[in-house]
Order: C-alpha cells, then sequence, then structure tokens
C-alpha cells in the first residue's frame, strides 16, 4: 500500500518536532557537558548556566510532543520502539531527570561541595544522554533485530516463534506483531557507537558556538576557541558517518539531499568559526544539525523501523499508522497549537537574546546556609 498524505503529513511533523528538539536542546546539552571545561569560578558557572535558564525546559516539551505524536499517529511505531528499546529509553529518562534536578537544585544550598556534585551530575548526564541519543538515531539508520511474530509464553524470549519472511503479511493478520529480540545490547555496533560519538561532538560545538554567541568578554572568548577546536572534529567525524549510513543503509536516493545541505551548514559553520562569526558559526551549525535530523529519517523511508535480520521483517509505515480518522482529529489539533508553539518559542529567545556578562552575575552565593537546612527526623 502507498502511503497517504495524512501519514507522509504526520511523518514530516514528527520530524519536525525532532528537529525542533535536536537543535534547540542540542545546545542546551553542549552547556552541560562543558560545565566542568569552560568555567574557572563560580561566577562563571553560574553564567554559564544562565544561558540555557529561560529555554531548557521549553525546549523538553518538542520530545514530549515527538512522543506523543508517535503514540497517536503511528501505535505500532512507537509500541515496537518503545518496547524494544525500554532500557535504552529509561536511561535516557533517568539521565534527563539527573539534569533537570542539577539544574534545579544546585543553588539551593549555599555549599561548594553540594554544587560541585550536582555540576558533576550535570555534565556527566549531558555526556552520557548525548551519547545515547546518537546511538539511538544510529539504530534508526542501521535497523534493529526485528522480526514478526509471537511470544508462546509471555516474559519468555526464549519462547518466541517468527514467522516467515516470506509470510510477514499473512501472520500479521493472523495476530502476530513486529518485536526486537535482539535485546539491549544489539543496539550496540560499531556504527551506532560512531552515530553516537558524532551526536556527542555536534553537541559539544553547538553548546560552545551558543556560550559564544550569548555571553562577553574572556569568556565568550575562550567559547569561541573551544568551538574553532571541537568544529573541525565534529565536521569531520559527521562527514565519515553521514557516507558510512548513506552508502551502507540508506533505502532511498532522496536521502542525498539532506545530506548534502547538512555538509554545507556544517564546511559554512566551521569556515566562519575559524575566522570568529560566533553567530554565523551556531546559525550554520544548528542548520546543518537540521537537515542531519531529516538525512536520518529519510534513510528509512518507507520503513518506520528497519529489521537488519530480514527486510520483509521492517515495519512499514503503513502497518504502523492509526486510522484516518485518528491522524484526521490529530491534524486539525495541530493546526490550532503547533503555530502557537512556534511563535511562543520564537518569542521567548528573543526576549531573552541579550549578552550575559560575569560582572552581570552576583557576588552573593545563593541559597540556604548548610547550618539553616532544617533535618527531619522520622518519629
Amino acid at each position: 500500500m502507498e502511503l497517504s498524505f495524512l501519514q507522509i503529513l504526520w511523518f514530516i511533523l514528527i520530524i519536525v518536532l525532532w528537529i525542533g528538539y535536536v537543535t534547540l536542546e542540542g545546545f542546551g546539552f553542549g552547556t552541560g557537558m562543558l560545565l566542568k571545561i569552560l568555567p574557572r569560578n563560580e561566577k562563571e558557572r553560574r553564567l554559564q548556566l544562565n544561558t540555557i535558564g529561560p529555554h531548557w525546559d521549553g525546549n523538553e516539551v518538542f520530545l514530549l510532543t515527538a512522543g506523543g505524536a508517535t503514540f497517536a499517529a503511528f501505535p505500532e511505531w512507537y509500541a515496537t520502539m518503545f518496547s524494544g528499546m525500554y532500557l535504552a529509553l529509561v536511561l535516557v529518562l533517568v539521565l534527563l531527570i539527573v539534569r533537570i534536578s542539577a539544574i534545579e537544585w544546585r543553588g539551593k544550598i549555599d555549599s561548594d561541595k553540594w554544587r560541585a556534585a550536582w555540576d558533576t551530575l550535570h555534565t556527566g548526564s549531558a555526556w552520557l544522554v548525548a551519547l545515547v541519543w546518537g546511538v539511538a538515531f544510529g539504530n534508526l539508520v542501521q535497523g534493529m533485530a526485528i522480526q514478526v511474530g509471537n511470544y508462546e509464553v509471555a516474559g519468555d524470549p526464549a519462547s518466541f516463534v517468527a514467522a516467515d519472511p516470506s509470510q510477514v503479511d499473512a501472520a500479521l493478520q493472523a495476530g502476530a506483531q513486529h518485536f526486537l529480540t535482539g535485546g539491549f545490547f544489539s543496539l550496540f555496533t560499531p556504527f551506532t557507537i560512531v552515530a553516537g560519538l558524532v551526536v556527542v561532538s555536534l553537541f559539544l560545538t553547538h553548546g560552545a558556538l551558543w556560550l559564544a554567541l550569548k555571553t562577553t568578554g574572556d569568556f565568550s572568548a575562550r567559547a569561541k576557541d573551544f568551538a574553532k577546536k571541537t568544529s573541525l572534529v565534529s565536521t569531520g567525524l559527521t562527514a565519515v558517518w553521514a557516507l558510512w549510513a548513506f552508502f551502507a543503509y540508506s533505502t532511498t536516493w532522496f536521502a542525498l539531499i539532506p545530506l548534502a545541505l547538512a555538509a554545507i551548514g556544517l564546511l559554512v559553520s566551521t569556515f566562519v568559526t575559524l575566522k570568529g562569526n560566533e553567530k554565523a558559526g551556531f546559525f550554520a551549525n544548528m542548520a546543518a544539525v537540521a537537515f542531519a535530523v531529516v538525512f536520518i529519517f529519510m534513510t528509512t523511508v518507507p520503513y518506520a523501523l528497519k529489521s537488519s535480520i530480514d527486510e520483509n521483517y521492517s515495519l512499514t509505515l503503513v502497518q504502523a499508522s492509526a486510522t484516518s480518522a485518528t491522524q484526521t482529529v490529530m491534524t486539525i489539533a495541530a493546526v490550532v497549537f503547533v503555530p502557537i508553539v512556534a511563535v511562543y518559542t520564537v518569542w521567548s529567545y528573543i526576549s531573552f537574546s541579550r549578552r550575559l556578562s560575569v560582572e552581570s552575575m552576583s557576588d552573593d552565593p545563593a541559597g540556604l546556609h548548610p547550618t539553616k537546612v532544617r533535618r527531619f527526623e522520622h518519629v
């Protein structure tokens, strides 16, 4: 069956939501990754955190909406991915919770040890979540150990009975389902690990350029110098992985278009960053990341999830799709609310667009003095 207009529309909308999350939260993660690298004192650490303070929680909305849209528009895609990648997704959730707690709680108590502990957790979670997202994207491109069949005994992996690859349609009509049968460690291959390193390097560069753009003085200069170094690494590493992805795993020739645009964006970003133009470098890098997301999803078409075992086991977008009525109702809601979210997001960045300086940071430490923290005892 061919894809309908609504199925294509919602596939595009899901890509747009992921673009919003990765491009905006990418520099947020990058900022966290640099929290133990760039700042030289507490005021600089607070300055660095203040650059993402007005934005990080709004950026998370794109992730939640992308997950919700996938659940409603392509429920089989959501079910197969979230059940098969359950441990990886729980890991992402835990890391995001740790990061959020670190941002919100570091200033609650006036203690160097308290702040240092949360900064360490913030930095570690930012590095790890970037790596995990990269591995996840790599699995979308490469395909996973997906099979069609049934478990004869619930919860017993050994009881899985796979359908004949040539009889997948008949098996699905008889009640079989798509399952990721390879387990958690099947998600890690040389290709997906390199994908994780690509995302780490891109986020690191994105964060450094953001800090150079949002701050002034010596701190901005240091962030700019750091971006000059990382941009070369991220561009080279991304080029190797992207060519590997296209020639080894792409199912469509038109994935070459976003790949070429992403390459242009990275080259422009690297060139202007080396010339000292952090603003142009940041937006060129953002465009490159956006086109890279498009490239990742375009390599899967017409599948939602590709099988690395047998192409016939792959979950197509048509198979994964919700009913036309469901997608119609969702489209009406999207037409109303998506522009509102877009306008609000743009407004928030414009409102907080001014650069921040170390001098603007207060000399007075924030939070309660450790001796004033009430200790609750079990009665």
